[in-house]
């Protein structure tokens, strides 16, 4: 029947909705679409307030070739697969199940920010596409096992767990509040940082909460473990008193911290100015000043915070100068899942429990508190000496980490929730335990950040990245919650794409729960990812060495960028081996890993007090990527035995030739070439000086890399001959043709890494001088 396209004219947002002749009849099923269409068009906009205002994409109604048995329908965003057991016949089941991707396809156009959210996904097409009271049908069934089956299918993509989603949407009768909030939160453009939960969506806590521990690197963000459901939100107690102590103080020399990479790095520099909470007098026999034996006559906020002393922030509420709501860090905790921002001050510091936050939540908060405010992150490593986590036989192994606990009780003063949160040089550690007190539980915190430190390559690498550009044209967005950090304040990013320049223009730009997305004009279609920290930092004014010809793409990468990226050493070194060469396997990508790995632990060499940059004059490197087993085995493998730049090019052995200007030539080597020679890494050449009347030749030299990348030649040529206006030359392989030949290792397959390594730099004892 061929392909069959309807016109979308009954209602101005509906798509344009295409058959393909596989599922008959092909009108009957455009019109059926656009009818239901029509429908929870309506359904959302009565609940979120609007519509987007563009046009939603074409859908295509099509055939499903890999349906299973349990599905008769199933989508992705612009195509709907349905299953047809007989030609020409639009059952009952089968417009349910289109009225049920069309939900999908309706959330992916009007509700993009909820896309990963599959529990809101199921929850909006259950009820809007007619199916509830089919699902409900049956046996009665628990709230409790009703939870607990849509908890072990988090995909919500079997019958038992939308069975069990068709049970708790029942429990209030109308649209569920739940998916109202969240719908009008999509059309207001506010972030979606944290998933729907079947505890937001009964509006009832209905599981019983279970450990559960994360930990994310302070560097890319990335969640390096996770055990029970972290993202599960639960009451708090004082875990988030930092944040409160955050909010009420400043830092007396902000701009000294700025970019640091660990607390300690600014440790010494930033502290609290004179503007600090005040000096309060304990409260003899109010229980919310048992916070500890020797109290002095005056308790300032430091002692506070460390012997977590309720009793004194309840003062400082009753001086009116403490922060409300977690003052500027209430909306970057609502942004990663606080479930409402506090009241008052027992709210706060978790006397009352009325909201709750997860434990991934907890820790994307404190990897931002890091990066803002060093000074609040070296205080609490105080905790494990005079706080309270001290005087345990676990403390000493705890030294140097900022700790800060929590304890949730129930009216007896019995625990029902304990939390630790956890920041050392690279890592943010979150641990809650139900009925248990954090000094009951704080000896597992050493034992999990060894764990985790047995993946390679946690600690800090810093890289100059979008040299090449002018720095206002790079743009950044963040999927989650972004922040720029405004001399350790924190500020809502944009949730569109803005200037990269503009959101690191007085402090570093986070990300919390995604990569940056960065997009630049001719770059790649939708950007790249950068999992990590940006940072503003330009650089000094580069000149080049006296004598040495330099084009000017060569001036832009040898003066480096305004932008310092930070990330996990294995994560750029993934990036970097990604960059250079994507088809590497085995030893020999484990080689060129070691060698990336090395050469960021030399940046001197290409840039003197600063970090490396992201061109061939240093080693590209294009955002971050998906981390092969090759990179995290090359981490873990002991440090190479050259304290040197280490060079490696794609090498290999394909013949080439190419043709340039002779005006292009000269001018990288000046007027009057007379002949041109190559050998041992260099350019050898003479020119005609002197006058007409007494002309002589003068032998210069200069490395062949200079020559190679100013006319963009695939390698070092090997022969160049004059033609004329033009100069042809010949040579072989690809790169500078120093250190490790990429090629060459690829057809080494019997070789070990160190043995390829051995090769390339072992009789010279290290890497040739770079060029400058």
């Amino acid at each position: 029947m061929g392909w069959a396209v309807a016109v979308a004219v009954l209602l101005s947002a509906s798509p344009t909705f295409v058959t393909k002749g596989d599922v008959t009849p092909e009108a009957d099923l455009r019109r059926e679409a656009q009818a239901a269409w029509r429908s929870l068009e309506a359904q959302y906009a009565a609940q979120a307030g609007g519509l987007p205002a563009r046009a939603p994409a074409t859908v295509t109604l099509q055939k499903g070739t890999s349906l299973t048995p349990e599905r008769n329908a199933q989508g992705r965003p612009g195509v709907v697969e349905l299953r047809q057991n007989a030609p020409g016949v639009l059952d009952a089941r089968t417009r349910t199940a289109l009225r049920h991707e069309l939900a999908h396809q309706l959330l992916w156009w009007a509700c993009p920010a909820s896309s990963e959210d599959r529990l809101f996904h199921e929850a909006f097409a259950l009820t809007v596409s007619g199916e509830l009271p089919a699902w409900r049908d049956g046996p009665y069934q628990s709230l409790s096992s009703a939870a607990q089956a849509v908890a072990s299918a988090p995909a919500v993509d079997t019958p038992r767990a939308r069975r069990g989603l068709a049970r708790i949407l029942g429990e209030h009768t109308g649209f569920p509040a739940a998916l109202t909030r969240r719908l009008r939160q999509c059309h207001d453009g506010a972030r979606w940082a944290a998933p729907l939960t079947v505890e937001e969506l009964a509006d009832v806590a209905v599981l019983a909460p279970e450990p559960a521990t994360v930990v994310v690197s302070r560097h890319s963000g990335e969640v390096l473990f996770s055990e029970g459901d972290v993202r599960r939100a639960v009451p708090y107690g004082s875990a988030l008193k930092p944040f409160l102590y955050a909010a009420g103080t400043v830092l007396a020399s902000p701009r000294d911290a700025r970019g640091s990479g660990t607390s300690s790095e600014a440790a010494g520099r930033a502290a609290p100015d004179s503007n600090a909470p005040p000096l309060l007098a304990p409260r003899r026999g109010v229980q919310e000043w048992a916070c500890g034996a020797g109290l002095p006559p005056k308790v300032d906020a430091r002692m506070a915070l460390l012997r977590s002393c309720n009793g004194w922030f309840l003062d400082w509420e009753a001086t009116g100068l403490a922060p409300k709501a977690f003052g500027v860090w209430g909306p970057v905790l609502s942004s990663v899942g606080l479930t409402g921002l506090p009241s008052d001050m027992t709210e706060a510091i978790g006397l009352r429990s009325a909201h709750g936050l997860s434990p991934w939540g907890m820790a994307q908060a404190y990897r931002l508190l890091a990066e803002a405010r060093p000074d609040v992150l070296a205080l609490l490593t105080g905790n494990v000496d005079e706080g309270t986590l001290s005087g345990l036989s676990t403390s000493r192994a705890l030294k140097g980490v900022a700790t800060k606990t929590g304890t949730v009780r129930d009216a007896a003063s019995r625990p029902q929730f304990g939390w630790i949160a956890a920041v050392d040089a690279d890592l943010v550690a979150v641990i809650m335990r139900p009925g248990k007190m954090p000094r009951h539980f704080v000896d597992e915190l050493p034992a999990l950040l060894a764990r985790v430190r047995r993946q390679a390559g946690l600690d800090a690498a810093r890289v100059q990245v979008l040299g090449l550009l002018p720095s206002t044209t790079a743009e950044a967005r963040c999927a989650g919650a972004g922040f720029s950090l405004d001399d350790g304040v924190p500020r809502a990013a944009p949730p569109d794409f803005s200037r990269l320049d503009a959101l690191t223009a007085k402090g570093p730009a986070v990300c919390l729960g995604s990569p940056w997305r960065v997009r630049f004009p001719d770059g790649p279609d939708g950007g790249r990812d950068y999992a990590g920290v940006f940072i503003g930092s330009p650089p000094p004014p580069y000149r080049p060495p006296p004598g040495v010809p330099t084009t000017p793409s060569a001036l832009k990468a040898r003066r480096g960028s305004d932008f310092v990226f930070r990330t996990t050493r294995v994560q750029y070194t993934a990036g970097v081996v990604a960059a250079e060469d994507v088809t590497l396997q085995g030893e020999a990508r484990i080689a060129l890993a070691r060698i990336a790995a090395h050469n960021e632990r030399h940046a001197d060499t290409r840039h003197p007090g600063r970090a490396l940059c992201d061109t061939t004059h240093c080693q590209a490197f294009r955002g971050t990527v998906r981390i092969r087993p090759e990179e995290s085995r090359a981490l873990q493998l002991p440090a190479l035995k050259w304290d040197t730049w280490l060079t490696f090019s794609q090498g290999g052995d394909t013949p080439w030739r190419e043709v340039r200007p002779r005006s292009e030539v000269e001018a990288l080597l000046g007027t009057n070439l007379v002949s041109l020679r190559f050998e041992s890494g260099r350019v050898r050449y003479l020119r005609t000086e002197g006058t007409p009347a007494a002309p002589y030749e003068d032998a210069r030299s200069l490395p062949c890399d200079t020559l190679r990348a100013g006319l963009r030649l695939p390698s070092c040529p090997q022969r160049a001959s004059f033609d004329g206006p033009r100069v042809r030359f010949e040579g072989q392989g690809r790169g500078h043709g120093e250190g490790l030949d990429v090629e060459a290792a690829k057809a080494s397959p019997g070789l070990s890494s160190d043995a390829l390594l051995e090769r390339a730099f072992g009789a010279r004892g290290g890497a040739s001088t770079p060029t400058p």
